[in-house]
């Protein structure tokens, strides 16, 4: 197959613009006379989880993409592309089986929630109303608690769309569960498009007040996912500044400017020229798991900003991140620690890196604070989180 080849990953941010202009969120009305469905889409049977049937979807959009997916957490368990010469590889990390991400997720390729990323003593208040949520972070909340949204099975139901394959998830995250206050009805759509794009649309409402982020949480290795260390990968983030955390990984309440630091990521570099400066301590095996803070340009019309490009200079992959949230976390996969993965492989620290857009990390207990975003979701309203993973192949550096 072709795809578009670029001889500089700067290019990328230019031709996204404009392919953007192509895109709309799911929420986007269709013309009346839409053109033919494209690509394709099958379900197979994967296993129970507590008692429920899980299955596991397959869209293909027709220019060599695929994509494997799950109602259990609505979990990517693979995406395969080829490179420009068309070889193809898996670019998440994943497991073999059901019973596997049972056993032990690290939240590969999930939607995390409730609310991701951590929450400071699993304590937040809403209208003077304190909450106590499950801790499964040492005293903190993480990624919705213990049995997150990554640990649920999801209804699922798939399409063919003029865009490409499609599958939708619906889950009802009941009052209480967690901890969390409210009946909570989430929605997350994928989308394989023809033009080698995954998109995601994450939507939630609720009635009662609530506190409501979600992210998705791929772990991506763009020379393939067995393929060994991402601190070659080059990586750009358009954010100059970043919110810092304490000893815990919990966000002080600062924004900071990464100039003149090793977060700045603000041209294109590799990963692994200031890893060196992100040592290990005492509870932290070292490396990037940081909270960064978006310019929102350059901005296409449906209201989503350029949040990361991400470049593997051997295989010549290339992945450009659009979102509509103003916060991206980059996790350069530090915990890993020889987790058994697909087709034998075995993934150990630096495997693979997340790059997930979201609300800051514990948005929840700095309401009011300048600069931090609102994540209490009320009855009436919609939460919406619409992300765009494009996909390029230009030809391997020397």
């Amino acid at each position: 197959m072709e795809l578009a080849s670029l001889s500089q990953p700067f290019a990328l941010a230019g031709l996204a613009l404009a392919a953007s202009a192509l895109l709309s969120c799911a929420s986007t009305p269709q013309a009346s006379s839409a053109p033919a469905a494209a690509g394709s889409i099958a379900k197979a049977d994967w296993g129970t989880v507590d008692g429920k049937p899980v299955h596991l979807w397959t869209l293909k959009n027709g220019n060599g993409m695929e994509a494997e997916i799950t109602d259990y957490g609505t979990i990517i368990v693979s995406l395969k592309m080829p490179d420009i010469l068309g070889k193809t590889a898996d670019i998440v990390l994943g497991r073999e089986s059901a019973a596997d991400y049972v056993a032990r997720t690290q939240y590969f390729g999930c939607t995390a929630g409730r609310c991701a990323n951590r929450i400071a003593g699993g304590k937040f208040t809403i209208d003077g109303k304190q909450y106590t949520l499950a801790t499964n972070n040492g005293a903190n909340h993480l990624h919705g608690g213990v049995k997150g949204f990554d640990k649920v099975v999801w209804s699922g139901e798939g399409t063919l769309t003029p865009r490409g394959p499609q599958v939708t998830f619906t889950y009802r995250s009941k009052d209480g569960e967690e901890g969390y206050p409210g009946n909570v009805d989430v929605k997350v759509v994928y989308t394989l498009t023809t033009a080698n794009e995954l998109v995601v649309n994450m939507s939630a409402t609720t009635d009662a007040p609530t506190c409501v982020n979600l992210a998705h949480h791929s772990y991506w290795n763009l020379a393939g996912h067995g393929s060994g260390s991402i601190l070659g990968h080059e990586l750009m983030i358009p954010a100059p500044n970043y919110t810092p955390v304490d000893a815990t990984l919990i966000t002080t309440g600062a924004i900071a400017p990464v100039a003149g630091t090793p977060l700045d990521f603000t041209t294109m570099k590799s990963i692994g020229r200031d890893f060196a400066k992100m040592p290990a301590t005492k509870d932290d095996p070292g490396g990037y798991d940081h909270n960064f803070v978006l310019n929102q340009l350059p901005k296409s019309e449906y209201g989503m900003w350029l949040s990361a490009i991400l470049r593997d200079p051997k295989s010549g992959r290339m992945m450009e991140i659009w979102s509509n949230q103003p916060g991206i976390q980059f996790y350069t996969g530090n915990f890993l620690d020889g987790i058994p993965g697909k087709d034998g492989a075995v993934y150990q620290k630096n495997g693979a890196l997340c790059l997930e857009t979201q609300a800051f990390p514990d948005s929840i207990n700095k309401q009011g604070k300048s600069g931090w975003p609102n994540v209490v979701l009320r009855p009436g309203q919609t939460y919406q989180h619409d992300m765009v993973h494009r996909f390029v192949s230009a030809p391997p550096s020397p």
